[in-house]
């Protein structure tokens, strides 16, 4: 360098001489006195500003940044904080999640700008759907129709455990498992010594669907396409069979041929059909109810109709029946039930979330210094998952950070337990369900209410772990005992002081079975 130059100096630094490649005035200052002396609220408002400049670029060049990538969350709050402009949906050649991730993102920032977001919310959820029955779409567009394979005084009979869920839940959840997979350890128990979801199908003369459910005392009788596409009520008692019928094949659009009519098509069938349903478990039980009786019910109209799925498939069309119900979920509850036994359940990213199954002994759940030790308890507090999924669910939309986080950290949790239970650990174990119960706390802080602490509260000290299977909120209790004695001290305080009229105790079992289809 030419010119005078002389190194910095000094405890106020020294000035640059004027000279090639100097500057009149400049002062060299240590790295130690920037912060003394730089305008730190200055130096952040101008990071602010460049960023909020940099954000609708990052969105125009989505190709080649990671704008998708980020927290839209985050990236929302200063769209709607900077009043940047909103951007154009992305073209329909991108990827289809990418456009789910852009159509959430610009949802967010109509909610933060107190603007009506429906329209770009519900996009999302419409392409989330088509995205999960795409996998499934072409195969039922192009089944042969259903045919009556029983004889007419014949009764098809499936039934099916329900699940408890005690590593990963969540993480089964689209789209977080379409973005990096899920991990589930669940088991499948009968309730009192019976698998508690059953459907029963036969045979009637005359060309119409009659639809019973036992549990609820209500009927309907179904003598149209449009009656049976009809399926769009959440709570309907009667939107799983209508929505299983539609995809048996009774309905133009799922199968390759094509009838005038219901009645129409019934008569090609071979008969009418009576199809009854039993969900023996209290609503808002946290077992999986809704999605395995669904797959209960396509598992009995898969044998009554010929259809030939097996497990698998009819678990796949599950995820799809829920899809058309809108209710969302994972698809950890379906193959929880279907399947017997304990089994870490996996998917990879990707729209086929069809689970790779690895089985796990059973030692630990009967063997009879353990069996005793595994307790139920309906705690008679109810809650409705549908609210708290979606919220979950637009978390998982919007890249939230946190979410993201704690769902990986459930994932390799849930290898930890897969290994605890391999080395046959009833201790570790334990401590995995109480773990877990932690995890799902902090997904969301409602899974454990007042009523349910104050149940758990009682006998804490007693149990190794404890948590409530599903969303969570109220249900079932599941605890892992220290012990039998524990075991004993746990039912001795629970009856003593139930909570409320409804709170009880119910045996629960290992399945080893899963679903079962059978004929009289």
């Amino acid at each position: 360098m030419k010119g005078n130059y002389s190194p910095c100096g000094g405890e106020g630094g020294s000035s640059l001489p004027t000279g090639e490649g100097g500057g009149r005035g400049r002062r060299c200052i240590s790295a130690e006195q920037i912060s003394s002396q730089a305008n730190l609220r200055r130096l952040t408002a101008q990071r602010k500003r460049f960023r909020a400049l940099n954000w609708p670029a990052l969105v125009e060049n989505h190709r080649h940044s990671v704008f998708f990538q980020t927290d839209l969350g985050d990236a929302a709050q200063d769209f709607a904080a900077n009043n940047i402009t909103i951007p154009k949906p992305i073209s329909e050649d991108n990827p289809l999640l990418t456009r789910v991730h852009d159509n959430m993102f610009r949802a967010e920032v109509k909610r933060l700008r107190g603007e009506d977001d429906t329209a770009e919310a519900q996009e999302a959820f419409r392409l989330l759907r088509q995205g999960l029955t795409e996998t499934v779409k072409v195969e039922i567009e192009n089944q042969k129709s259903p045919r009556m394979s029983v004889y007419g005084d014949q009764i098809v009979w499936g039934r099916s455990p329900v699940r408890i869920d005690i590593a990963g839940g969540w993480t089964d959840t689209p789209p977080y498992c379409l973005m990096e997979g899920g991990n589930v350890i669940n088991l499948a128990i009968e309730l009192n010594g019976q698998p508690p979801l059953q459907a029963y199908v036969k045979p009637c003369k005359e060309r119409h669907i009659i639809l019973r459910s036992i549990d609820l005392g209500a009927s309907e009788v179904v003598k149209t396409y449009e009656e049976l596409a009809d399926f769009y009520h959440v709570g309907s008692p009667f939107s799983i069979p209508k929505a299983a019928l539609v995809l048996a094949g009774f309905q133009p659009g799922f199968c390759i041929e094509k009838f005038e009519s219901l009645e129409k098509q019934l008569e090609a069938f071979g008969c009418g059909m009576e199809l009854t349903m039993l969900s023996a478990i209290p609503a808002g039980s946290g077992l999986g109810t809704s999605s395995i009786l669904a797959s209960t019910v396509l598992g009995a109209l898969n044998d009554f109709c010929g259809l030939a799925w097996d497990k698998q498939e009819i678990g796949r069309r599950t995820l799809v029946l829920e899809q058309l119900l809108t209710t969302g979920g994972g698809w950890q509850d379906q193959f929880g039930g279907l399947l017997q036994g304990i089994k870490l359940l996996q998917t990879k990213r990707g729209f086929d979330q069809s689970p790779t199954v690895h089985w796990l002994p059973s030692e630990l759940y009967t063997q009879p210094e353990y069996r005793q030790c595994h307790l139920l308890y309906y705690t008679g507090i109810t809650r409705t998952a549908k609210t708290l999924l979606a919220e979950i669910v637009r978390r998982m939309f919007l890249n939230n950070h946190d979410e993201i986080a704690l769902l990986r950290d459930m994932k390799e949790h849930t290898l930890n337990l897969y290994e605890t239970i391999q080395r046959n650990d009833f201790v570790g174990l334990g401590k995995a369900i109480r773990k877990t119960w932690a995890q799902n706390q902090a997904i969301d802080g409602g899974t454990n209410p007042a009523g349910v602490k104050a149940i758990s509260d009682m006998v804490d000290d007693l149990c190794l772990g404890y948590k409530l299977p599903g969303a969570g909120g109220g249900g079932y209790l599941y605890m892992v005992a220290k012990d039998p004695d524990a075991a004993a001290r746990i039912r001795q305080i629970l009856n003593a002081t139930p909570q409320n009229a409804n709170a009880r105790f119910v045996d629960m079992t290992l399945s080893e079975k899963g679903l079962q289809v059978s004929r009289s």
